[in-house]
């Protein structure tokens, strides 16, 4: 029996939406899942629908973590908030996964305190898988780290094979390199130290790759530090919109148009489903110890479904173990670990930063 913790109070749409997803999820997938904040909101919304017989529970909290809370805030004052009581579920065992559309940084943050960190690995990463002629890539990361240094996107490399096989069912994932030319003479410093590195290790490492490759599907897997995946993928989820936008207005321009478009409904509607975010559900966040996706804050009931789908899926196959195994054989990688706790520097970085901020608000 696998259980999915929600945070049911975060996301633009929370608990509405959140509720409703769950629901589906229990229902289709015989998924048990907790929804975690405010019980009488909780039971408001669970009575607007059918869930006798369904394996839904729910977990009260009694604070809720907005878009505008910082990090050190939330770890620091808001200690029984649907976030952390929800994470703090999977780390007690009580659930094996945990999925919420709230604050992206803040589940993060808390992630790495109440989780910690998997062995060897130094930076959790966050995962997108992206369309592709051949079907789906893994890139990451695409917001977790924006500044990286070589391991560090060594061990995204390992993670995201991992992924790639075990959740996408990839057999010897291609592993790409994002940069800005193919020849090992382009690129920065830090794409060619990382080069040398992924040369070395167990990956089916396949070398560079440019901007204009990712929906190729040459590549499975597409390594790249947060600061330029999370502009690939905002980039790409506004080109999907605006060119959704400019087929609709053409179509709309004249009657044989529309008529051909009436006959290629089904194929419209394949398409879309490919590009819709909702239909990934969420992002999981590689290199906790435990199961923890982070999903749009705009998500709506098919997102936070699928989210939870996706998280019990991430459960099923085990995929921390085989992660672990994968970093066991890349002793070259594991040597460049740095020996202070990546965490600690987040921690002290993050109190530094927000602490002068807050006294200011204080004043």
């Amino acid at each position: 029996m696998i259980k999915i913790a929600i945070d049911a109070m975060g996301g633009d749409q929370a608990p509405q939406e959140i509720v409703a997803g769950a629901i589906d999820a229990a229902r289709e997938f015989n998924i048990h899942v907790i929804l975690v904040g405010y019980r009488e909101r909780i039971e408001f919304e669970l009575q607007k629908h059918q869930t006798r017989d369904l394996p839904i529970y729910i977990q009260h909290a009694s604070e809720v973590i907005t878009m505008d809370d910082s990090p050190s805030k939330v770890m620091r004052r808001k200690k029984d908030s649907s976030m952390k009581v929800g994470i703090d579920l999977v780390r007690d065992g009580r659930a094996q996964g945990f999925v919420s559309a709230g604050n992206s940084g803040a589940a993060m943050a808390l992630a790495m305190l109440s989780l910690r960190k998997l062995e060897h690995i130094d930076r959790p990463a966050i995962v997108a898988n992206f369309p592709t002629i051949k079907g789906y890539t893994t890139i990451l990361d695409v917001g977790g780290n924006v500044d990286c240094k070589p391991v560090h996107l060594a061990q995204f490399a390992v993670m995201g094979s991992v992924y790639a096989t075990y959740i996408l069912g990839k057999t010897a994932p291609r592993v790409g390199l994002l940069s800005n030319g193919e020849e090992s003479s382009k690129g920065n410093e830090l794409t060619r130290e990382t080069d040398a590195l992924l040369k070395n290790s167990s990956l089916n490492y396949v070398g560079y790759l440019e901007g204009h490759d990712i929906f190729t599907g040459e590549f499975d897997v597409i390594v790249c530090d947060g600061f330029v995946g999370n502009i690939v993928l905002k980039t790409s989820e506004s080109l999907a919109t605006v060119l959704g936008q400019i087929l609709r207005q053409e179509i709309m321009a004249g009657f044989f148009s529309r008529l051909g478009a009436l006959l290629c409904r089904r194929a419209f509607k394949r398409m879309k489903g490919k590009t819709d975010y909702a239909e990934y559900g969420g992002a999981p966040l590689l290199g906790v110890n435990g199961n923890c996706f982070i999903c749009h804050g705009n998500s709506c009931r098919r997102a936070i479904k699928n989210a939870i789908r996706a998280s019990a899926e991430f459960a099923r196959q085990r995929v921390n173990d085989h992660l672990l195994q994968e970093l066991n054989k890349n002793q070259e990688i594991q040597k460049l670990l740095p020996k202070k706790k990546i965490w600690n520097q987040i921690k002290e970085r993050i109190i530094s930063k927000d602490s002068e901020a807050e006294g200011e608000d204080d004043d």
